[in-house]
């Protein structure tokens, strides 16, 4: 059941459906206040395994093999985290003021960032950025388009609209494509001389 989808390069139909919930983002949050709710996508069981599967194979037999991930892409990757990345920062902080630099922190907050991804654009940076091509690549366009959802409230489901950009919350594979369609912000940085985590 997980070889068949890769090996012909296209996920199954039945494994593009989510059903989608708002769950609050903290505990203790106002529940009356809409923006204090984060959306997340259920998916089918199979979906999920064949992504976890994916994910594994693209990011440690592949993009960390081949020293490909953002080097100071905290998010979504193993062994590191919120604090390891103000760690990085403060060090940064210190470094620069023994040299006697000024430090300017800039903080960019990407509301709904799942959200916003152009799949045609994501699709070509991988394939120029990343170097998937063939089945590869022919299985993550299947994986992002015809793709369907519900949103589920109180009780009951929403029509069944395409989702025609992002990548689902509450996907395994998500976050990993997320981290790959921002990793060109680094290369920005870099021609502008500039520090980034």
């Amino acid at each position: 059941m997980v070889n068949a989808p890769l090996s012909q390069g296209r996920l199954p139909v039945s494994q593009k459906h989510a059903i989608v919930t708002s769950l609050l983002k903290k505990m203790g949050l106002d529940s009356s206040d809409m923006n204090n709710f984060r959306p997340v996508s259920n998916l089918s069981f199979i979906s999920k395994v064949v992504e976890r599967v994916v994910t594994s194979q693209l990011h440690l037999a592949y993009l960390a093999a081949n020293d490909l991930l953002p080097r100071f892409q905290s998010a979504y990757r193993k062994y590191h985290s919120t604090k390891t990345a103000m760690q990085r920062v403060w060090f940064d902080i210190l470094v620069a003021a023994d040299d006697r630099q000024v430090t300017l922190r800039g903080l960019l907050d990407l509301s709904a960032a799942f959200d916003c991804i152009d799949h045609s654009m994501l699709l070509e940076r991988l394939q120029s950025a990343f170097g998937l091509t063939d089945l590869v690549l022919d299985w993550v366009r299947s994986f992002l388009t015809d793709r369907t959802q519900q949103i589920a409230y109180s009780g009951h489901l929403s029509s069944v609209p395409l989702v025609l950009f992002g990548v689902l919350q509450g996907s395994v594979l998500g976050p990993l494509l997320y981290v790959l369609y921002t990793a060109e912000l680094a290369l920005v940085v870099d021609r502008h001389v500039l520090s980034l985590h």
